[in-house]
């Protein structure tokens, strides 16, 4: 059997850098060849800029989970992730997003606090997630089957009433 349990990701940063300047060192290698000094002002010679990390792309899981939340939630329409799922898969997200069983009083936006997947063969994933809505902690769950194309696609969806 093999179950994980991962959690959400930390999102890089987006949006503008910091209007601060990098932080600057003086160059102190000493006199040149031709004998002059190699910065006789010490003007400062800025520092690289930090690298960030490239990170890997998301589980499908979680890309799966943070979609019907949305839609579940009522932020986005059904339609937005019709293509990814399967005939009587649609139907149940159809039924269950006329109801929003995510949506909250629009102080609290769901977020996804815990997502877990089962393995049973592999082109499929059981999947498991807590969604925070509000002070409350509901139940989200969906099948995942990768089809011929080689593309993902829910094959069944459910949530706690």
């Amino acid at each position: 059997m093999r179950k994980v349990m991962t959690r959400p990701r930390r999102r890089p940063p987006t949006g503008r850098p910091s209007t601060s300047r990098p932080p600057t060192r003086t160059d102190s290698r000493g006199p040149t060849p031709s004998g002059r000094p190699a910065n006789p002002g010490r003007t400062p010679v800025p520092a690289a800029p930090p690298t960030i990390p490239a990170q890997p792309p998301p589980h499908p899981t979680e890309v799966f989970a943070e979609r019907l939340v949305l839609v579940l939630s009522g932020q986005r329409p059904l339609y937005w992730v019709a293509r990814h799922i399967a005939n009587t898969a649609f139907d149940d997200l159809a039924r269950l997003a006329e109801l929003r069983p995510l949506g909250t009083d629009g102080a609290h936006r769901p977020t996804i606090h815990r997502i877990g997947h089962y393995q049973p063969h592999p082109e499929t994933y059981e999947v498991f997630a807590r969604i925070a809505t509000g002070p409350r902690l509901r139940a989200l769950a969906f099948r995942l089957h990768r089809g011929a194309d080689r593309r993902w696609r829910c094959t069944a969806v459910e949530t706690d009433n």
